[in-house]
């Protein structure tokens, strides 16, 4: 029975509990009554917690990726608002001015070189759209009509009326592809140069215009799959770069003068010009000698008008025949020196080769002391022509066909390029696939008719471009001239297209002539180097009313970015980056609303 009695120590212990408990219990009951009645400094501090965290005093409040900068939200802080330029300034080309061109020498076309606006002198407003300006046809209906509000100038229907370069029809310009030296039609020129170059499989993917005119030839080249940079001076016939643009074909605006071409060497599989109205034999065969700097071994030169055909046409040209005789003449024996084989000529048309085995020529008959002595052959941008021969790298390789060499290894990083590896170039390919992908989900007009002339404004390795490929659209790469790695030569080789540019300057193009413009670290990689507004302004210029701008960089850069273009009529987007909200760089989607000039400068 002694298990069953309850231990005396036990039972007072259990009393004690229980008293303990019931105090506690009144303790904190009347403490809650206390606080309750609005008394208790606790409690006043929770009220005034409360109220200053109500969400309704932010009224403003959105669900989209918020980063400050400097502790402030970029939206709410005060915008500069910039103006509309005069209507006057719709075609406004900053670095091809033509009141600022004609205060340079004329001598080898210096005045139609690029002369760039001074800092005082840059214009801080928009470029305004022409009234009735619409976006334009969809390629192809593109390549052979133009909205005549776009370029109203009719100065070229009227001067090549013959030629069947441009037609006024009512409210449309009407392109049937002729060409001065092609009557019968681009298409028809074409089929006659394929009989001698092969076009048709993938050997010739990139091509050089030098004075293209409306780029007709550019244009159908397209149809197989070769891509064409067309260039020609401002205004030497008027618009003939902006009509080749708004028609959806590569062009800039650009001239052989003094300077060497924005491109690497070994660029192009075929160089041409048309009656292009270069003075070939100059300056020691200058001209011809920067052509076969951006010309592959192997690659073709088409000439076709003057001098060619010198016999039948000199009195039509109003030359004696021992001038134009002894202008081709002085032609062949450049070509000569130049290790180029003619291989072709039928009436108005010669086409050389340069040959393949490049080192072996240059080393026969005193070649040698005609090669220039250049360090780089791609450290071209403001640096002067010269009357010499580029040598080619030894061990140079030639490259896959088209379009096996889009994604294939690029010679020039098998041959050895600072900083890109066979790994780096395979790990890029990767990122932009996924980058855009990205893309594709945020924008589904990306990679559809939508966008025709698209622009990377730092392109890297080309790898935007080259995911991108579609034959509803091109990609005009460019290659800024600060960029720690020198990467347009392997953008080349993989089939695509480019320029070399510096950003602190204007693009040589004409307003309104990019759809699609798209920046990966290009502001961070002017940071200091010039002012972030200009470049804005820039992209502004040349983006058509309702084009698109994809933006990639760090979030402080894009949250600056973002305050300036809330002023440009510009509506914008700051998203996170693929892989979460973590990662400091972010995207920034910007669309250029539409909108047009008045006589008086205000917009509509």
């Amino acid at each position: 029975m002694r298990g069953s009695r309850m231990n005396p120590d036990r039972r007072t212990r259990s009393i004690m509990s229980v008293v303990i408990v019931m105090g506690l219990c009144c303790f904190f009951y009347i403490l809650g009554a206390w606080q309750k009645s609005g008394t208790g400094r606790g409690d006043s501090i929770a009220l005034r917690v409360t109220k200053e965290t109500d969400c309704t005093i932010l009224p403003n409040l959105h669900f989209e990726t918020h980063h400050s900068m400097g502790g402030v939200n970029p939206l709410i802080m005060n915008k500069k608002v910039f103006k509309p330029c005069h209507i006057r300034y719709r075609d406004y080309t900053p670095c091809q001015d033509q009141n600022r061109a004609m205060t340079f020498p004329r001598e080898n076309m210096t005045y139609r070189e690029r002369h760039c606006p001074a800092e005082n002198e840059k214009l801080h407003c928009l470029i305004p759209a022409p009234k009735g300006y619409v976006t334009p046809f969809a390629w192809p209906k593109s390549r052979e009509y133009v909205p005549y509000a776009n370029a109203p100038y009719k100065s070229l229907t009227v001067e090549k009326a013959v030629q069947n370069w441009i037609q006024h029809q009512g409210d449309v310009f009407h392109f049937p592809g002729g060409g001065t030296m092609f009557p019968n039609g681009a298409s028809s020129y074409i089929d006659e140069l394929a009989s001698v170059i092969p076009l048709a499989d993938g050997t010739i993917r990139t091509a050089l215009d030098t004075g293209c005119g409306v780029a007709s030839w550019g244009a159908y080249l397209m149809d197989r799959n070769i891509l064409t940079m067309s260039f020609a001076p401002r205004d030497s016939h008027e618009a003939q770069v902006q009509f080749a643009l708004e028609r959806g074909v590569p062009a800039v605006i650009g001239v052989l003068g003094t300077m060497k071409l924005p491109y690497p060497s070994r660029s192009f599989d075929m160089a041409h010009c048309s009656r292009c109205l270069i003075p070939w034999k100059s300056n020691d065969g200058m001209y011809m000698m920067e052509v076969d700097r951006v010309l592959r071994p192997g690659g073709y030169w088409i000439l076709s008008g003057p001098p060619i055909n010198w016999k039948k046409y000199y009195k039509t040209w109003q030359r004696s025949k021992q001038d134009s005789e002894e202008e081709q003449n002085r032609i062949e024996n450049i070509a000569e020196m130049l290790c180029w084989n003619k291989i072709y000529e039928k009436e108005d048309t010669v086409i050389w080769q340069k040959k393949v085995n490049l080192n072996a020529c240059h080393n026969k008959n005193g070649r040698t002391s005609k090669m220039c002595n250049v360090q780089d052959a791609d450290d071209i941008w403001y640096k002067k022509m010269e009357a010499c021969i580029t040598p080619i790298p030894e061990g140079a390789q030639q490259l896959q066909k088209f379009p096996k060499r889009l994604f294939a290894v690029p010679p020039r990083i098998l041959e050895g390029t600072p900083g890109v590896t066979e790994e780096v170039y395979e790990e890029d390919k990767k990122l932009w696939k996924k980058h855009v992908d990205t893309y594709k989900r945020v924008n589904k007009l990306i990679g559809k008719s939508r966008y025709r002339n698209i622009m990377d404004m730092n392109a890297g390795l080309g790898s935007f471009a080259a995911v991108l490929d579609s034959p509803g659209s091109w990609v005009m790469n460019v290659v800024p001239t600060i960029s720690e790695r020198n990467t347009l030569g392997i953008i080349y080789e993989r089939g695509l297209i480019g320029i070399y540019h510096d950003w602190c300057e204007a693009f040589s193009t004409y307003p309104r002539t990019y759809d699609l413009i798209h920046a990966s670290g290009v502001f961070s990689l002017y940071q200091n180097k010039c002012d972030l507004e200009d470049i804005l302004l820039e992209m502004d210029r040349i983006l058509r009313p309702e084009g698109t701008v994809i933006l990639r960089d760090n979030v402080e850069v894009l949250n600056k970015v973002r305050r300036t273009v809330t002023g440009m009529q510009w509506k914008s987007k700051l998203l996170d980056h693929e892989d979460g909200p973590l990662v400091p760089e972010k995207l920034l989607i910007g669309v250029k609303t539409y909108w047009v000039g008045r006589e008086e400068g205000s917009s509509s």
